[in-house]
C-alpha cells in the first residue's frame, strides 16, 4: 500500500520490459551513452578530447548519482544541466568536454527518439506473438461453421477460423505502418540551439564537411539510418503525432475484436480464459465475465482519445520551439506505449486461452440454417420445373410462420417441416435433410484461412521467429 499516487499503467496493466523503457534510468543512461558518443565524435574530427577522458565517462556512464542530479537542479532548476554537473562530479578530467558544442534537445529530444524506437520494437514483438495464436487458432477451426452476423443479425455462414483472419488482417495492417516508421525513423543529431549547427560551426572553424560527419557518426553509433537534415530547436513533433496515430490503430484492431468476443461470450460460444478461482461478480456466483476483453475496450478508448494530445501539440508550437510540449509528451507519449502494450498483453493472453463451445455454436447456426437454405430450395424446385417467383412468394409465407413459431412461442425452427408437408413443394426429406448441411454454405472459407497464413502471415512470423516467445499470465 502506497500513501501517494501510483499509476495503474506501470502497476497494474503495462509489462515491466516496456516501463523501463520509460524509466529515469533509461533516460539518463541515454543522455550519457550520447554525451559519450558526442565526444567520440567530436575527438575524431579533430577536436582537443583525449582518450583518458572518454574512457572516464565510460566508466561511469551506467552509475548515475541521481542524488546529486536533484539537488543541483533544485539550485539552477534545469535538468539537463544538473546531470552535466553531476556526471562532471564523477569525471572530474572529462567534465569540461561534456555535451560540448549542444543544446539541451540534443539529449533530450535523440533520447525520445530513440525510446520511441525501442518502445515500438516492443509493441511489434506482442504483434507478431499475438499473430501467432490467432494463427493457431485459425487453423484449428478453419472447418468449423458458425453464424456469420451483419447488423448482429443472423447472416450467410463463415468458420470460426475464418473469423480470426480478420482480426490478423486487421494487425498485419498496423504491423506494416509500424515497420514503415521504424525502418524511416532518424534522430534529430547535433543541430545546436536552433537547428542552425552554429555552435558546431565554432567548434570546428566553419568545416561544414566535419559538423555533418559529425551528424552521420552519432546516426550510426545510435543505430539510426540517419539524422533530419532540417530541425528548430527539436525534431519536428509531427513525428509524435504520426506514432501516437499507430498506436490507437493498434488500440482500434484490438478494440474490435474484444468487442467481437464479449458479444461471443453473450452468446456462449467462445470465451476468454476464466481461472479456476477467478471470481465474475461479488454478489452472482455464477458470473464470467468478459473482464479482460472488457480491460481492451478501457484502455483502447484511452489510447484513441490520446491522439489530440500530439496533434494539438504539433499544431501550436511556434517558430523553432516552445517548451508547452514538455510536459504533454511525458504524459501522452509513455502513458499511450504503455497503454498499448498492456492491451497487447491481454490480446495474447485471450488467444492464447479463449474457449470454443463447438455443441452451442452448432445449435445456434442449426437454429438459423432452414432459413438461409431457403434460397438454395428454391432453386433446386427451379430445376424442376417450379417458377421462381411464385416459390419465393411461398417460401417468404412459411417463413413468416417458422419466426413467428420461434419468436412469440419459443419454438424450434420448423420451417423445413413445413416445407415438407407443403404440396406446393416436390422435395424429399432426404434432400432437405442435405440442404441442412453447415458445410454447403461456408463458400471459401478453409481455403481463405490456408492462403491467407500461408501468403501473408507465415512469411511475417519467419522473418520474425526471434521474437515469438511463451505467453504470460496477466497479473491482474
Amino acid at each position: 500500500m502506497k500513501d501517494i499516487y501510483s499509476n495503474p499503467l506501470t502497476s497494474r496493466y503495462s509489462s515491466k520490459e516496456m516501463s523501463y523503457i520509460f524509466s529515469d534510468e533509461f533516460k539518463f543512461k541515454t543522455w550519457r551513452k550520447l554525451w559519450i558518443t558526442l565526444a567520440k565524435g567530436e575527438k575524431s574530427l579533430g577536436l582537443n578530447i583525449t582518450d583518458e577522458q572518454i574512457k572516464e565517462l565510460e566508466a561511469f556512464k551506467d552509475d548515475i548519482n541521481f542524488d546529486v542530479a536533484l539537488e543541483r537542479e533544485k539550485i539552477v532548476k534545469h535538468d539537463v544541466m544538473s546531470h552535466v554537473y553531476a556526471y562532471g562530479v564523477q569525471c572530474p578530467n572529462a567534465k569540461g568536454i561534456i555535451h560540448l558544442g549542444a543544446t539541451s534537445c540534443f539529449v533530450g529530444d535523440n533520447t525520445e527518439l530513440i525510446v520511441m524506437k525501442e518502445a515500438l520494437l516492443i509493441v511489434k514483438k506482442k504483434i507478431i506473438n499475438v499473430l501467432n495464436l490467432l494463427k493457431k487458432n485459425a487453423l484449428k477451426y478453419k472447418n468449423l461453421p458458425t453464424l456469420a452476423y451483419t447488423h448482429f443479425q443472423a447472416a450467410q455462414p463463415t468458420t470460426v477460423g475464418k473469423r480470426l483472419t480478420l482480426y490478423m488482417q486487421d494487425l498485419i495492417t498496423d504491423l506494416e505502418e509500424l515497420n514503415f516508421i521504424l525502418e524511416n525513423l532518424k534522430l534529430r543529431g547535433a543541430k545546436g540551439t536552433t537547428g542552425s549547427q552554429a555552435s558546431f560551426m565554432e567548434l570546428f572553424n566553419n568545416d561544414e564537411e566535419k559538423v555533418k560527419q559529425l551528424d552521420d557518426f552519432i546516426a550510426k553509433e545510435m543505430n539510426f539510418k540517419g539524422v533530419f537534415a532540417v530541425t528548430g530547436q527539436t525534431y519536428t513533433r509531427k513525428i509524435d503525432s504520426k506514432i501516437l496515430f499507430l498506436l490507437s490503430n493498434i488500440a482500434q484492431s484490438a478494440h474490435k475484436f474484444s468487442n467481437d468476443l464479449r458479444l461471443l461470450q453473450h452468446l456462449k460460444e467462445i470465451e476468454e480464459p476464466f481461472g479456476k478461482s477467478q471470481i465474475g461478480s461479488s454478489a452472482m456466483p455464477y458470473k464470467r465475465n468478459p473482464m479482460k476483453s472488457e480491460r481492451i475496450g478501457a484502455l483502447s478508448n484511452f489510447v484513441i482519445s490520446n491522439v489530440m494530445n500530439p496533434s494539438i501539440t504539433f499544431a501550436t508550437q511556434w517558430f523553432e520551439r516552445t517548451l508547452d510540449d514538455s510536459a504533454n509528451k511525458r504524459l501522452s507519449i509513455s502513458q499511450g506505449f504503455l497503454a498499448v502494450d498492456g492491451i497487447l498483453n491481454l490480446y495474447a493472453n485471450i488467444v492464447d486461452g479463449m474457449v470454443v463451445y463447438e455443441k452451442v455454436i452448432e445449435k445456434h447456426l442449426m437454429a438459423e440454417l432452414p432459413f438461409m437454405a431457403s434460397e438454395n430450395i428454391m432453386m433446386n424446385q427451379v430445376k424442376k420445373g417450379g417458377d421462381r417467383q411464385e416459390l419465393h412468394e411461398r417460401i417468404r409465407e412459411l417463413s413468416q410462420i417458422a419466426g413467428k413459431n420461434v419468436k412469440e412461442k419459443g419454438l424450434e425452427n420448423n420451417l423445413l417441416e413445413l416445407i415438407e408437408k407443403d404440396d406446393f413443394f416436390d422435395i424429399s426429406k432426404d434432400e432437405l435433410n442435405e440442404v441442412l448441411n453447415p458445410m454447403k454454405y461456408i463458400g471459401r472459407c478453409p481455403s481463405q484461412v490456408d492462403e491467407f497464413i500461408e501468403n501473408e502471415v507465415n512469411p511475417i512470423l519467419e522473418e520474425n521467429i526471434n521474437m515469438i516467445e511463451n505467453i504470460k499470465e496477466v497479473e491482474v
